[in-house]
């Protein structure tokens, strides 16, 4: 008896992924389509296409990019593995059973796979500016686990990764999450001028954190690529002056007093204590916004700790602020600098003045 396999004949909508026009060839022969059936639709001219190894498009038209992502993650995220053949039951003590397996026993079985789309296209799902949108790239990069035997194919590029991030899902489809992404992206792009605009535009739109950013490309030993980390200390720059806006915004919208900002700091000598954004000197409340450039190491965190010992022996009370905390908590921040201000006649006098510069 010959099969109807048009795509409306086909059970599709409950194979989870047909209703997508794109299908795996294990879910096909699960609802009844033979391999050979498969090729013969998918030759020349007729009426489906074999996308991928093991992942076809129903249809003839050209494979939109939507249907070129899920088919990415198909593809890398499916494998088919074989079901051992089984037998008849063997007598007690009986040795090695000649009799061949029972037919129709084995078979392939899919399994799913992890598989996280990264990089440019997973940009472009999240919607970040500056990613080619309905169109999407036509290249998808794929993170697998490292063991995973998988080779790039056609519009797939595998990368192999020791852990893989928790997905974050978008249209249904499983995706790295923005720092990642991002890293993914840079790890790939030739054109300096390109990766500058990623990264800036990923801090002035808020799409992650500063140091969240500076931390991942870090790990993926990217800063050590010529061009990155001039790149990423112009997206921390941004983030800074972005940061410092936020400030501004911050003590005048909550009715502060108005601080001296973009100061530094230092003794009736002259000798320097240290550059901060912004100085209270009745209150003796200084606030830093705290970002950490490429290369920040334990040796810098120490002077840091130090400095902030030496300003609080002088009777100042220092506040750090990180840029994420101050677009995503501002209620919390303006709580934390109000309550400083107001508790200034609680502290002791500084033993020694402090001179306020500009800087």
């Amino acid at each position: 008896m010959g099969h109807d396999t048009s795509p409306g004949a086909l059970p599709l909508p409950r194979c989870g992924t047909g209703r997508h026009g794109v299908v795996t060839g294990d879910e096909l022969r699960e609802h009844g389509v033979p391999a050979r059936r498969i090729a013969e639709r998918c030759r020349p001219g007729g009426p489906w296409q074999r996308l991928l190894p093991g992942v076809y498009l129903l249809h003839p038209e050209p494979a939109t990019a939507e249907q070129l992502l899920r088919s990415a993650v198909l593809y890398a995220g499916w494998v088919t593995t074989r079901q051992p053949a089984s037998r008849a039951p063997r007598r007690p003590g009986a040795g090695r059973d000649p009799r061949p397996a029972v037919p129709g026993a084995a078979g392939p079985v899919a399994r799913r796979r992890p598989a996280v789309v990264t990089g440019l296209a997973a940009l472009a799902l999240h919607g970040f500016p500056g990613v080619p949108g309905p169109e999407g790239p036509r290249a998808v990069d794929v993170l697998v686990p490292r063991q995973r035997r998988l080779r790039d194919a056609g519009h797939v590029r595998i990368r192999r990764s020791r852990t893989l991030p928790e997905p974050v899902w978008v249209d249904g489809l499983p995706c790295a999450p923005l720092v990642r992404a991002l890293t993914d992206a840079v790890a790939v792009l030739q054109d300096p001028r390109a990766v500058r605009t990623l990264l800036v535009e990923a801090v002035r739109v808020g799409a992650c954190g500063c140091a969240a950013l500076v931390d991942e490309l870090r790990r993926a030993a990217l800063l050590e690529r010529p061009g990155v980390t001039e790149t990423a200390e112009a997206a921390l720059a941004e983030g800074r002056a972005l940061a410092e806006g936020r400030a501004y915004r911050l003590v005048r919208e909550c009715g502060l007093p108005d601080p001296v900002w973009n100061v530094a700091l230092h003794r009736p000598d002259g000798s320097f204590l240290a550059a901060v954004d912004a100085y209270w000197p009745e209150q003796r409340v200084v606030l830093d916004i705290d970002v950490r450039w490429p290369g920040f190491d334990e040796r810098d965190w120490a002077e840091e700790v130090a400095r902030r010992d030496q300003l609080e022996r002088l009777g100042l009370e220092v506040l750090y602020m990180t840029p994420e905390k101050l677009r995503d908590a501002r209620r919390t921040q303006a709580a934390v600098l109000s309550t400083a201000l107001r508790s200034a006649p609680e502290r002791a006098r500084p033993s020694r003045l402090v001179v306020a510069l500009p800087r």
